[in-house]
């Protein structure tokens, strides 16, 4: 046999080989997007279906506001990496509930390395396992309703959705609303008020 002939006949086992790979590998980008929930603190143990709860969250939250296949890392922390996330990043020496971090935008045109810059990546949004469980006790809410809410919130500023004022606080918290209402979870804004 001459090594073009062996070549040839490996060549032809191969893509038949390769293509169920490929085939299987895109269907799941496809149908899920890419949430990565990234669990950093033991402290979450206590409440093992958090990965769960914050991808439904982001999905629904993705389909109501038709944002296509999102990007983006879920952060399951605690108090002292918040804290020292808002301190360093916002200038507050507190921990807090929910922090968002835009991924950088692309300029148009393509990448240096040959890629499309039109990507779906949103950024990272860090949650913290203390303050959700001492609001959701304070607030009297079931933990995963107060985490639902923390994961809608910071997907929407992810999409550029903010507070800053009166105005964009109701269109935030409206939109908030809706999509928890599709998660079965009450408004979180009446229950506030209802026990002021």
């Amino acid at each position: 046999m001459t090594p073009a002939v062996a070549r040839k006949s490996k060549t032809a086992k191969s893509p038949a080989k390769r293509a169920p790979k490929k085939a299987a590998a895109k269907p799941a980008r496809k149908t899920a997007g890419l949430i990565d929930v990234m669990v950093q603190s033991p402290r979450w143990k206590k409440q093992p279906r958090a990965s769960a709860i914050v991808r439904k969250a982001i999905q629904a939250a993705a389909k109501a506001t038709s944002t296509p296949l999102p990007e983006l890392a879920i952060v399951l922390t605690d108090d002292s990496a918040i804290q020292a996330l808002n301190r360093d990043w916002r200038g507050f020496d507190k921990p807090t509930n929910v922090l968002s971090f835009p991924a950088p935008k692309r300029r148009a045109g393509r990448a240096h390395d040959g890629r499309s810059p039109f990507t779906n990546s949103l950024g990272d949004v860090i949650i913290a396992f203390q303050t959700v469980a001492r609001e959701a006790a304070g607030e009297s809410k079931p933990f995963k309703h107060h985490l639902t809410h923390l994961a809608v919130h910071g997907f929407l500023h992810l999409l550029g959705y903010d507070h800053e004022t009166d105005r964009d606080a109701r269109t935030m918290e409206r939109l908030e609303v809706q999509i928890l209402a599709g998660l079965r979870v009450p408004d979180p804004y009446v229950e506030q008020s209802a026990k002021c």
